[in-house]
C-alpha cells in the first residue's frame, strides 16, 4: 500500500522538488551529492555548516506533514489513509505504541514523506541565497568563512526548529573544514581540487565488519564465509568506488588475505592436520614440522603462511579483491 502511494504521489511531487535534494530521487543519488559539495570546495567555499537534524524521521510533525502534503493532494479519502499510515503505530517490547510524531523508518513512502517536508527547508536556503547539498535528511551548507558559517548556522537552526518544528542536534552540528568533516560516508581532501576521499569513520566501520565476518571463533565454513565476505565487498565497493582508493583497497586486500589466513590456521588445530595441509600446498617437509610446531600466535602465523596461501590460492576459492574490481570499474 506504502509503495502504491509512493508511485502516484512521488511524480506530482518531485517536479517540483529543488535540485539542491539528492536523496531518494529518480535520476540522483549519493555519489551526486557529494560530487555537488566538491564543486563548491573548488569554487573556494571552503567552510562548511554540517546541520543534524537530531532523530529526524522519529521527529516529523504529523500536522505540519498533511499541511504540506495537501498543497498538492486534494482527495480526502486519499489523505485520510496518509494519516492513517503515520498515526499507524509501532510495537515496542510486545506493546502497541501510538505514534504522535514521526514517520517509521524502512518504510517505502516514508522517504517522499521527510522530502516533501524538507522543501520547505531547500527553498528557505535557496531564497537566502546559499550553496548547499541535501540527501534526506544530511544537509550540507557551504560558506566561505567560520563567521558566515556560524551566522548561518544560528539562522537557520531558528528557521528548522521554529518553522519545520524539528530538532538541530547541536552536539552533532558544526562549522568546520569540510575535510574535518563526513558527509554521506565520504570526506575531501585540503587542496585545491577537494579530492573526495573514504571517511575515517567509514573506514573503522568497514574493518568493523571485516573482523566480525573473519572472526576465528564462528564455526562456519570458509566457503560460507568467503560468499559472505564477496557480498559485503562488492556492495561496499560499489558505493565507496567514488573516491580514488587504489592504496587503500590494495591494503585492505592484504588484510583481509592475512584474517583469513588465521581462520584457516585456527581450524587446523592439530600439529598433524597442520603439516597434512601445509604438504598439500607444497611447503618442504623440514619447513612444515618447524610452522606445525610452532607455539606463535594464529595472527603472527598468518603472517609466515603467507606464501603457503598466497593470492593465488583465495582467487582459486573466490575470494573477490577490491584493488581488481576497483580498476575495472575504472
Amino acid at each position: 500500500l506504502q509503495q502504491a502511494l509512493r508511485q502516484v504521489m512521488n511524480p506530482i511531487f518531485d517536479a517540483q522538488f529543488s535540485g539542491y535534494s539528492n536523496g531518494f530521487r529518480p535520476g540522483k543519488s549519493a555519489h551526486d551529492a557529494v560530487k555537488q559539495a566538491q564543486r563548491y570546495i573548488q569554487d573556494g567555499l571552503r567552510w562548511v555548516v554540517d546541520l543534524d537534524l537530531e532523530r529526524f524521521f522519529d521527529r516529523v510533525n504529523h500536522d505540519m506533514l498533511m499541511a504540506r502534503v495537501a498543497r498538492k493532494v486534494t482527495d480526502k479519502i486519499l489523505l485520510t489513509l496518509i494519516r492513517a499510515y503515520l498515526n499507524a503505530g509501532v510495537r515496542v517490547n510486545g506493546k502497541w505504541e501510538h505514534s504522535r510524531e514521526g514517520t517509521p523508518q524502512g518504510g517505502p513512502f516514508s522517504p517522499l514523506l521527510a522530502n516533501i517536508l524538507l522543501d520547505d527547508l531547500d527553498k528557505e536556503l535557496i531564497g537566502r541565497g546559499l550553496r548547499f547539498v541535501r540527501y534526506a535528511d544530511d544537509c550540507n551548507i557551504f560558506v566561505a568563512s567560520k563567521r558566515a558559517g556560524e551566522r548561518v548556522m544560528e539562522s537557520v537552526s531558528r528557521f528548522v526548529e521554529g518553522k519545520l518544528k524539528l530538532k538541530v542536534n547541536r552536539e552533532k552540528s558544526a562549522v568546520a573544514r569540510p575535510w574535518h568533516r563526513k558527509f554521506l560516508g565520504f570526506s575531501f581532501r585540503s587542496q585545491k581540487q577537494a579530492t573526495i576521499r573514504i571517511a575515517p569513520k567509514s573506514l573503522s566501520a568497514f574493518k568493523e565488519r571485516i573482523r566480525e565476518l573473519t572472526n576465528r571463533t564462528w564455526p562456519i565454513s570458509m566457503e560460507e564465509r568467503i560468499n559472505r565476505l564477496n557480498r559485503y565487498l562488492m556492495g561496499w565497493l560499489g558505493y565507496f568506488r567514488l573516491a580514488p582508493a587504489k592504496t587503500h583497497f590494495q591494503t585492505l586486500d592484504q588484510w583481509i588475505r592475512r584474517r583469513l589466513r588465521r581462520c584457516l590456521w585456527k581450524q587446523w588445530k592439530r600439529v598433524r592436520t597442520r603439516i597434512r595441509e601445509l604438504r598439500a600446498l607444497g611447503v618442504p617437509k623440514w619447513a612444515c614440522f618447524k610452522m606445525a610446531n610452532s607455539r606463535r600466535g594464529a595472527w603472527e602465523m598468518s603472517r609466515n603462511t603467507n606464501n603457503a596461501l598466497p593470492t593465488s590460492y583465495w582467487e582459486a576459492k573466490g575470494l573477490k579483491s577490491l584493488l581488481s574490481r576497483y580498476l575495472e570499474l575504472c
